[in-house]
């Protein structure tokens, strides 16, 4: 196992579209989970971590991103 002392360790928070709030800009629902992961992330002391967010893709169209 190595020595992690010395590191800094960081977390990933995922966000998703939600379907019922379509496909335009950054969603309502993407904004209230980023804001709910946060506060979560900051309550359990995590303070490095990055949001990873799907927004505007989904399942049925995913296949056109590269």
């Amino acid at each position: 196992m190595q020595n992690t002392e010395n590191k800094e360790i960081w977390t990933a928070l995922y966000a998703r579209l939600s379907m019922d709030d379509g496909n335009v800009g950054e969603s309502m629902s993407i904004g209230s989970q980023k804001a709910i992961l946060k506060r979560k992330a900051e309550e359990m002391g995590i303070h490095s971590y990055k949001f990873y967010v799907d927004d505007g893709y989904s399942g049925t169209n995913f296949a056109g991103v590269r």
